[in-house]
């Protein structure tokens, strides 16, 4: 049977309609685990808001079934055939929970976020979510345990990484050219299917059916999926908008029609022309357009006639907009989200992406800010408020890396000698996200930024050479001189928090993160209750640290080469390949395990704590690119390295396997610290996880020693 990879079979039909070959079967299994967890990510947030902001509870949900499913392999529960079962309630659950939010918090900014008196209901619904997904995985987990059990331990481990690989890669591009959470779960269902090999085809046809019918109910079928976002487009009555039906002619007509942007199902921008020449007949909208261009002019009182102009976070390009109207004579646009880029193109009535005097770029910002050495009158962070996390292994929200003091220090020192940085935000007069902005900008540039503030907006001016005067109204803002005294903690590099008040943990993430490790913990104990043995401990700190390193990394390259989806990809292949060559170096080249390996691994670690951040932003790219090929991923071949040559030698695979699952589950909790001490602080504890590790296999090889 090991060497076919199908083979009809119809005498054994309880046994199944075909066979498949082992390291087949293994491998599709951790492509399916890795495929599915990583779809939910995508689609959660933009069926339940709440969980837009602890999107990375879905990957560690993800990682403690699959580690349970591990280590309930020796019971033979067969649990498999209820993966269908399970998957139907996980999502229908996720469905029914859709008008569920987040309450407000006085120490976390949160978008588009309201007052609610349900709190307990909010966190029941989210710790739910997070319990029903870790059940969809626990039986994927137990069938990977029972092939762990079933092939050389080091063989098995390469065909897994082979899939968790492949699924990453797949994922990727699905993702990016044509994701569709329908198309998503129809090729879930015939996967699980195949690796099935036929049995009860039946229960688990209707049960795929009902989560495509799900699926399919649930979704606006005009939507847009971005690498990033859930994108509707609605008319001013809120009606959705079918963008392939807007005719290109309304680019010339007068009093065009404005369109209004949702992401995951708040509103987010709005994409219309600000130029009042084409405004003629209806008074109502030429009005309203006046009203709603005072946003985007204000710092062209100051800035007449720029030359050239940066636009960060350019979106619908209203911002690009107001810079060309204001006579720039380049205008470079940058948005991180190339498909708000193509809808402006086809929906915004300005047209102002097909000018010949704006250049768009698809990038992150700060990348952007980076890489460039152009001098610009104008730098322009637009409203750029984020909507979500940037990556599933990271509490960073996807603006993370724009609103820091290096980021702002980077934006000034683009500045010609008499240029001007401004930034504009949306939040409450007076609050402690504007001190923050505040003692941002004024950290970075040297001096205090000068304050406009509107009805719900505040927008920060920073000048090379400071005018004589400032007007105390401009437009409809005001200027503001006198500011709250908050007590709030400037966000950097290291600590990328700018939503968040002061260091810390938020209560909220408290209560939810305390819940679950509460039911992790006592999961454990039930389905172990002699607990976890030394040897599973060892394995239990390698996860722990390597999702831990794993999380570092992604933010490290993130802050280097920019928060896109390509680049989370891209660690995170690279991580898996590391891993993978780990294993093979093991398998072919290492006898025995020697606790030497820690020594490398260890001081791998301690050269990425004692490397400034901004030494290596300092880099060119290319050498900035060596750093993290080279200098990033060491630790993680250690780290796979010591993994692999224990493992090679181990008695009970698939429970260490579900050890080391269940740590990566704690390490993903763990990650939270960085909200608390920084960043690079979490180095320190990834360094502790592989020392406890160090500790556990010395105490066996003693244990071994005397048994000898």
């Amino acid at each position: 049977m090991k060497n076919s990879v199908m083979t009809a079979t119809n005498s054994d039909k309880k046994a199944g309609m075909f066979e498949i070959d082992p390291r087949l079967q293994l491998m599709g299994l951790s492509f399916l685990a890795l495929f599915l967890e990583l779809m939910l990510i995508r689609w959660v947030p933009s069926s339940v808001r709440l969980v837009a902001y602890f999107a990375n509870l879905m990957l560690i949900s993800s990682f403690f079934g699959l580690g349970l499913g591990a280590l309930v392999r020796s019971r033979n529960w067969r649990l498999f055939r209820f993966f269908p079962l399970m998957l139907v309630i996980s999502i229908a659950f996720i469905q029914l929970s859709q008008s569920v939010l987040l309450p407000l918090s006085m120490t976390e900014f949160r978008y588009i976020f309201f007052p609610t008196s349900r709190e307990f209901v909010n966190y029941f619904v989210l710790v739910a979510i997070f319990i029903l997904n870790v059940l969809v995985f626990v039986p994927i987990g137990e069938k990977i345990g029972e092939l762990f059990h079933a092939m050389p331990a080091l063989k098995a481990y390469s065909w897994d990484l082979g899939g968790s690989l492949a699924g990453t890669i797949f994922f990727g591009l699905f993702s990016f050219f044509a994701f569709s959470p329908l198309v998503g779960m129809v090729l879930v269902g015939i996967l699980y299917l195949v690796l099935s090999e036929g049995r009860d085809i039946g229960r688990a046809g209707i049960a795929f059916l009902v989560v495509v019918v799900i699926f399919f109910s649930s979704f606006e079928s005009r939507a847009i999926w971005s690498p990033y976002h859930y994108i509707t487009v609605h008319r001013q009555d809120g009606s959705v908008v079918d963008v392939a039906d807007v005719s290109p002619t309304f680019r010339v007509e007068k009093d065009p029609e404005p369109f209004t942007v949702r992401v995951n199902q708040d509103f987010y921008q709005q994409h219309r022309t600000i130029d009042l020449n084409r405004f003629s007949e209806n008074i109502a909208l030429a009005e309203e357009t006046e009203k709603w261009r005072s946003n985007y002019f204000l710092p062209y009182w100051f800035k007449k006639n720029p030359g050239r102009v940066v636009v960060l976070g350019a979106g619908g390009g209203t911002d690009v907009e107001a810079a060309i109207l204001n006579g720039a004579t380049a205008v470079d646009a940058v948005d991180i989200d190339p498909a708000l880029v193509a809808l402006s193109r086809k929906i915004n009535a300005s047209g102002i992406y097909d000018n010949s005097r704006v250049t768009v770029v698809n990038d992150d910002g700060r990348a952007f800010l980076q890489r460039t050495k152009e001098k610009y009158d104008l730098v322009v962070f637009g409203m750029l408020d984020s909507q979500a996390l940037f990556s599933s292994l990271s509490n960073v929200r996807l603006d993370g890396f724009i609103y820091t003091v290096e980021s702002m220090r980077t934006a000034f020192s683009r500045l010609d000698e008499d240029g001007m940085m401004s930034v504009t935000f949306s939040m409450p007069h007076n609050s402690w996200l504007g001190t923050k902005l505040i003692g941002m900008i004024t950290e970075a540039t040297g001096v205090e930024p000068v304050v406009y503030w509107t009805e719900g907006g505040v927008i920060l001016l920073s000048f090379r050479d400071p005018p004589a005067t400032y007007p105390s109204q401009i437009l409809n803002y005001s200027r503001v001189t006198e500011f709250d005294d908050w007590e709030a903690t400037i966000p950097t590099d290291d600590w990328p928090y700018l939503y968040l008040i002061r260091k810390g943990i938020n209560s909220d993430y408290l209560v939810v993160i305390g819940t679950l490790l509460v039911f992790s913990i006592l999961s454990v104990f039930l389905l172990t209750p002699k607990g976890l043995g030394r040897n599973n401990r060892h394995f239990f700190f390698l996860g722990l640290g390597f999702l831990l390193l794993q999380t570092k990394s992604i933010t490290d390259c993130s802050l280097y080469f920019g928060a896109t989806w390509f680049v989370t990809t891209l660690v995170v292949a690279g991580v898996l390949l590391m891993v993978l060559l780990a294993n093979y170096v093991a398998d072919k080249f290492i006898q025995e395990f020697r606790m030497a390996f820690y020594l490398p691994l260890i001081l791998s670690l301690m050269v990425i704590f004692f490397t400034p951040t901004d030494v290596i932003l300092g880099l060119p790219f290319g050498v900035r690119m060596i750093w993290v090929v080279v200098a990033v991923p060491l630790p993680v071949f250690f780290a796979g390295l010591i993994f692999s040559t224990t493992f090679k030698t181990s008695q009970n695979p698939s429970a260490n396997l579900g050890a080391n699952l269940i740590g990566a589950t704690i390490g993903g909790f763990l990650e939270y610290l960085g909200m608390a001490i920084g960043h690079n602080y979490l180095v320190l504890i990834i360094v502790s996880a592989y020392l406890l590790s160090s500790l556990c296999m010395r105490g066996s090889n003693k244990l071994v020693a005397r048994t000898v």
